[in-house]
């Protein structure tokens, strides 16, 4: 599949602010299965950007200072993508779940794709004994990893209703666990702290899914919005697998990977601070276009 992806988050402040600094991850990153062939970032009405290093997780990170006042602010992101991803099968020969997480905790790899690096709780996603016994019904420790963790995918996917009223962008998982309500990010979070309860690296992945309109309808432009899903690491051979609880199906050809940690505060599209009194708006347009595939 050929992309073209357009990202485009517009703040409205009620006053003037006279200084805003923040992190920018828009830019999708290298990554197993996808190619980059072209991107620009805008600033409206303008600021002044530099490339950042990455406090954790995988990720292409823009500093942007606005040291002049506004009263609005346009961050554009445009991308042109090839993505030709294989979905994988689960195979009698697959490691065990038991296998996995004694690889992952003799892992010396210090790089951020580590399997180590996504083992333990993180910030946002604590170990929690009541979604661990949850999940630790498909997750056997003899059972293979692919099998195991795509189980535990499509039972999520079943039992949880999406919801983008549920819940909000720092409700804990297991508020959203308790409601059996919530969107992309709440049922990622779930099965992210099952799979690390069992001993299993697991990551946070967050860029976009080429989503498709009724029959007959034309795509609405700017109706996209980011996703994310799970990556979970299967050992030496198969490497990070990506898989999508939300839709109960496998990261593929329909996913873009723009950024990967340990849970959103690793990966959030933009964050930052701004001086200033009064308001804020913030609207967020997203727009996959495919042009092959």
């Amino acid at each position: 599949m050929l992309y073209d992806i357009r990202h485009v988050t517009r703040f409205d402040y009620a006053r003037p602010v006279a200084f805003a600094r923040c992190n920018l991850r828009l830019k999708p990153i290298l990554w197993s299965g996808q190619e980059l062939l072209d991107y620009a970032l805008t600033i409206e009405p303008g600021g002044r950007t530099a490339p950042a290093r990455a406090e954790a997780g995988l990720a292409n990170v823009v500093r942007l200072v606005v040291d002049t006042p506004v009263r609005t602010l346009t961050i554009t992101s445009s991308a042109r993508i090839r993505v030709d991803r294989t979905i994988p099968f689960p195979s009698p020969g697959d490691p065990t779940l038991a296998e996995i997480a004694a690889l992952a905790r003799a892992s010396r790899d210090m790089s951020p794709a580590s399997p180590a690096a996504y083992l333990f709780p993180s910030p946002l996603i604590p170990l929690d004994p009541v979604i661990a016994s949850w999940c630790a019904a498909d997750l056997d420790p003899e059972r293979g990893v692919l099998e195991a963790a795509f189980a535990l995918s499509s039972r999520i996917q079943r039992d949880f209703a999406f919801d983008n009223k549920a819940t909000l962008v720092d409700t804990p998982p297991r508020e959203a666990f308790e409601k059996k309500r919530g969107v992309c990010q709440d049922f990622a979070q779930i099965m992210i702290s099952g799979l690390r309860a069992a001993g299993l690296p697991a990551a946070y992945a967050s860029g976009y899914l080429r989503t498709l309109p009724p029959p007959g309808k034309p795509r609405l432009v700017g109706a996209d919005a980011t996703h994310a899903w799970v990556l979970v690491w299967a050992g030496p051979k198969l490497g990070w697998v990506g898989i999508d609880p939300t839709n109960g199906i496998w990261m593929a050809s329909d996913h873009v990977v723009v950024a990967i940690g340990r849970d959103y505060a690793d990966i959030a599209p933009v964050d930052g601070l701004v001086l200033g009194s009064g308001a804020q708006k913030m609207a967020v347009s997203v727009d996959v276009e495919p042009l092959e595939g």
